[in-house]
């Protein structure tokens, strides 16, 4: 008794199975969580590390090369991506190897700031601690901002902390972040010469309003049975208060600061960064949410909470959503659940015509069955209903009633011809289990490849190998015991069909279909020739083929990053990307513009890319009606910035889906001279901008920024006791202002800055008038006495390397909708650069994308490709079969080039995860028409009749697997993740159905020697 047999003896077992699926599906469906895009960790951390007053080869020098030393002894690093040292900051950049997976890094996290930690005390002096930035992936799939007319900073501040408190609160919400808060100081403005006149001396005023504000510890006092503790009085209570302190003049006599300083609160004069919303000043909110929940719920959580607070905000006060993560997965999960009912529908529908209604409705059933299990298993597993598996789910649709129909087609025919269910269960399910089981472990190996890559493209994409293997043995599970089940409650002898029952097959499709297939068979060679010649012209064309990695997303939104030239004012950066904002708002479709400027924005989703600090650039995130609206509005844009803003250097682009970059052409130079490193990058700039098709060509090192350099007298400033840090602290002072203490007011702490007054800091030609506090003279001094001259120079601002190595990056994007063919004009001119010794050349870009991506893949296809080959031989036990079977796949590339050229598809990395599952499918469908042709022979029939009937038996079967796998991808080609992918299946699958039908029976007879006088 074998298991198809089983489940109709004892249908108890079998009826349990189906209601732990259903139900187990219909209750994980509840409760599954919900994303946009598949969870993938980010494999990288930041080390930031501050030395105040070194230009950028110092910093380069004395503190990134420490840092690196200690990050290259942790062996979980596969390579320090990028260093940048600019003046004054280097910053990090690590990447770890692939094999590591989210529940790995909390460790290697703390190895590396013992790393760091044990580096310290190579740091030079005044470099201050490094910064371990570990959270560089956290996603806030919430993003807000808050404005309000007619309030402060520190009121929307304020109000933001307030809300923040109440919204953490709410189950699910892991962290919220608060963004574009500016910094408070208090300024104390004061004239050195005034200083001079009364023989006050910076230090002075530094050292008191240092001790005044401090908290310190007076004791505590026994008073009786008390023990009292001891406050004196002295702390400033206001910024008013400051200017109550007393200073004492070279004459003993006593004035108060107020007399001689003006004493300011105020936010800092340069902000570091800030946001606008719509032209109007903001802050942001940045929300995220624990792993494993279900956004969409805990997003209704989080509306609902916020609706509550609504009323206690301040009048004037508004909450704006730049980005709602719940809102787009509900519509994407929406969309897709809709596109798999189509697709389901589709299936049914197909089979209710082709099968007849009682066949039809046990495999749509059966089909139905398998869907539910394999939800119920995704949410045992973990995972979520996200583009990926959704994708996955209506993939697998097609592939899922395969084995069904193989089933429910020999029980028809065996009951129709008077056989008793039980046997017909036994026999049916006997002859096919292995095959079905082969076929089925085929299909799972074909997309083993992305389930085995290692890389953060095969992590992405990893959830539609498990749910493809779930589904798939499950609709394995479900073909040999349900499908028996069903078809012995509903196929009954007797009933229509039994016309047919001494020839099944007699009817006039299937005598035609064999007659084509005995003339193929016959005129075998001419059959051969024509598939090797469309073999031949397939791989021929297949060059014309547009080549692609990752589509752009359907969301109606688009960036455009301006970059000012490098040391501009961000307060130019400010008013340049508010114009730019005003001009994009007054075009048509446009629904809300909001600027960061100074930095980027907040990571709001898993696959956007941060660029780094910087007060020459800015990034406006532009959302539109439509995602139709956006190529107008994006030409109108190039075309104002272009002729408004010359100096600009901007990049216009679209949101992302999956991993990727900003510019798809990448070239990067390694070398130890910067000067010749520039000068690399410029001659590869000018192969770019030779061809009319590139755009946006640049260099990451940007221009070289003026400074000015005072040449400091040490032989007199020796003599005046003024050294080189006096001289330097003093035009700080003139400038920035100098820190002279801290004043504390509740949660804030502000830094007080001592500084010149504003007429002194208005012109830099009063550099040699500044005064400096000379110790031997005990008065003021002009820097003139000190200063020899001045020098203005250029210096990069800008250093960057790559595992240590300096390195120089040209890049530029194309006019065209791909950026392959450019690419492919620019590499080889680029390559045939002359390059001097020690220099080195790389490509980056989507070209290193894509290699990674499809490098992981490789790596991966020779075990699922070999596991394959295994299978095959394991069920024939013989060698001819599965060289049979493995002749055909190359053939897959026919469909393939004939689909992605018919409807102008791109071959990408999802195309070609479904040039793998084609394979698969053709696999196992030869693989159950062999094994019919095997068993024929093994019951003695002619070996030629073997052929024609075993075939026939075989059309129906193939045929409608192939068109409902067919068929119910349609849903997918309107998504723009999909649709290479699905014509990479759907005509592939077409032309693999035609091989399977046509070609395979006539390789089976060459390799068999068998000719029409055998049968």
């Amino acid at each position: 008794m074998n298991i198809g047999e089983y489940s109709v003896r004892t249908p108890v077992i079998s009826w349990l199975l189906v209601i732990i699926m259903l139900g187990g599906g219909l209750w994980a469906f509840e409760r599954i969580g919900k994303l946009e895009d598949p969870a993938f960790t980010i494999k990288m951390a930041k080390i930031i590390t501050y030395y105040p007053g070194a230009s950028a080869k110092q910093v380069q020098d004395e503190v990134t090369y420490h840092v690196e030393d200690a990050i290259q002894r942790m062996e979980q690093v596969k390579q320090i991506k990028m260093s940048i040292s600019r003046p004054g900051v280097s910053d990090i950049q690590i990447e770890f190897k692939d094999k590591y997976r989210a529940e790995d890094f909390p460790n290697i996290f703390d190895e590396l700031r013992r790393k760091v930690a044990d580096m310290k005390g190579r740091l030079p002096p005044g470099a201050q601690n490094p910064i371990v930035i570990d959270d560089f992936g956290d996603v806030f799939g919430v993003y807000l901002a808050l404005t309000g007319e007619g309030y402060s900073w520190r009121d929307l501040w304020d109000f933001a902390d307030a809300f923040k408190r109440q919204l953490v609160l709410v189950p699910g919400i892991r962290k919220i972040s608060i963004g574009g808060a500016q910094k408070e100081v208090v300024y104390v403005d004061v004239s050195r010469a005034q200083m001079g006149e009364l023989g006050i001396s910076p230090s002075q005023i530094s050292q008191i309003l240092e001790s005044q504000n401090v908290v310190v510890t007076a004791g505590n006092a026994s008073v009786g049975n008390e023990y009292l503790r001891i406050e004196p009085t002295g702390e400033f209570d206001s910024v008013k208060a400051i200017g109550d302190v007393m200073i004492g003049s070279e004459d003993k006599k006593l004035v108060y600061l107020k007399d001689i300083a003006e004493i300011t609160r105020a936010y800092e004069e340069i902000p570091s960064q800030m946001y606008y919303v719509n032209g109007k000043p903001a802050l942001t909110l940045g929300i995220s949410m624990q792993a494993g929940e279900n956004v969409v719920a805990v997003g209704e959580r989080l509306r609902q909470r916020v609706m509550e607070l609504i009323p206690t905000m301040p009048i004037g006060i508004q909450l704006v959503e730049i980005y709602n993560q719940p809102a787009e997965v509900d519509k994407s999960v929406g969309g897709f659940l809709v596109s798999v009912g189509q697709a389901v529908a589709i299936v049914i529908l197909v089979l209710l015509l082709f099968m007849g209604l009682r066949v039809g409705l046990i495999i749509g059933s059966v089909l139905l069955i398998t869907v539910a299990g394999t939800l119920f298993i995704m949410y045992l597993d973990g995972i979520e209903l996200q583009r990926i598996s959704l994708g996955a789910l209506v993939i697998a649709l097609g592939m899922l009633v395969d084995n069904a129909i193989v089933v429910a087609e020999g029980m028809l025919v065996r009951i129709q011809a008077g056989m008793q269910a039980t046997d017909a269960a036994r026999e049916t399910v006997g002859k096919t289990i292995w095959a079905l089981l082969g076929g089925t472990i085929i299909g799972i190996l074909a997309f083993s490849a992305i389930g085995l890559s290692p890389d953060s493209t095969g992590e992405f994409a990893n959830s539609l190998f498990w749910v493809i293997l779930y589904s798939l043995l499950l609709s394995w599970v479900t073909a040999i015991t349900t499908t028996p089940l069903l078809c012995a409650l509903l196929l009954k002898p007797g009933q229509p069909g039994g016309e047919h029952a001494t020839d099944p097959y007699s009817g006039p499709i299937f005598t035609i279909f064999r007659g084509i297939v005995d003339r193929a068979i016959r005129l075998r060679w001419i059959t051969v020739g024509m598939v090797i010649a469309l073999f031949f012209l397939a791989v021929f064309g297949f060059g014309s083929v547009k080549q692609a990695f990752f589509p752009e997303s359907n969301t109606p939104l688009f960036f455009v990053d301006i970059w000012e030239i490098e040391g501009t004012d961000i307060r130019k950066t400010r008013e340049d990307t508010l114009r730019v904002e005003a001009f994009i708002r007054e075009q048509e479709g446009v629904v809300q513009t909001t600027a960061a400027i100074g930095g980027p924005h907040q990571r709001y989703t898993l696959v956007y890319d941060p660029r780094e600090i910087s007060p020459a650039y800015a990034q406006i995130i532009v959302k539109t009606d439509t995602l139709e609206q956006i190529p107008e509005i994006w030409k109108k844009v190039e075309r104002y910035m272009r002729e408004q803003l010359p100096w600009t250097d901007p990049i216009i682009k679209s949101m992302r889906i999956g991993p990727g970059r900003d510019s798809k052409i990448e070239v990067r130079f390694h070398g130890p001279d910067p000067a010749v490193l520039r000068g690399l990058s410029q001659q590869a700039q000018g192969i770019m901008h030779d061809d009319p098709r590139s755009k946006d060509v640049r260099d990451d090192w940007r221009q070289p920024v003026k400074l000015i350099r005072p040449i400091f007298n040490e032989q007199v400033g020796r003599q005046l006791g003024i050294t080189r840090e006096h001289l330097a602290t003093a035009l700080q002072y003139a400038y920035d202002g100098t820190p002279v203490g801290r004043y504390r007011d509740g949660i804030r702490i502000l830094p007080i800055l001592m500084r010149a007054p504003e007429a002194e800091r208005e012109d830099p030609g009063n550099l040699q008038d500044i005064t400096i506090w000379s110790p031997a003279l005990n008065q003021s001094v002009a820097a003139a006495q000190v200063v020899s001259g001045y020098e203005t120079l250029f210096e990069n601002t800008i250093l960057r390397s790559r595992d240590r190595i300096q390195t120089i990056t040209a890049s530029c994007n194309s006019i065209e909708e791909l950026a392959t063919p450019l690419f492919n004009q620019l590499k080889p001119q680029i390559e045939a650069m002359q390059l001097p010794p020690g220099y080195s050349l790389s490509w980056g870009g989507e070209y290193e994308d894509s290699s990674k991506a499809q490098g992981g893949l490789m790596r991966a296809l020779p075990i699922g490709f070999l596991l394959m080959i295994l299978v095959t031989i394991l069920l024939f036990g013989k060698v001819r079969q599965p060289l049979l079977i493995w002749l055909t796949v190359p053939l897959a590339v026919v469909g393939i080039t004939a689909g992605l050229l018919l409807f102008n598809g791109a071959f990408d990395f999802m195309s070609l995860l479904g040039a793998l599952s084609l394979i698969g499918l053709l696999i196992k469908n030869a693989i159950v028409l062999i094994d019919e042709i095997d068993q024929q022979n093994s019951q003695g029939k002619a070996h030629y009749s073997a052929i024609l009937d075993s075939t026939v038996s075989r059309l129906r079967p193939v045929v409608l697997a192939a068109a409902t796998t067919i068929l119910g991808l349609i849903p997918l080609l309107q998504d723009v993740f999909f649709v290479n992918m699905s014509l990479t299946i759907m005509v592939g699958l077409g032309f693999a159905t035609l091989l399977t039908l046509l070609f395979v029976p006539t390789l089976y007879a060459i390799l068999f020697g068998i000719k029409p006088s055998s049968g």
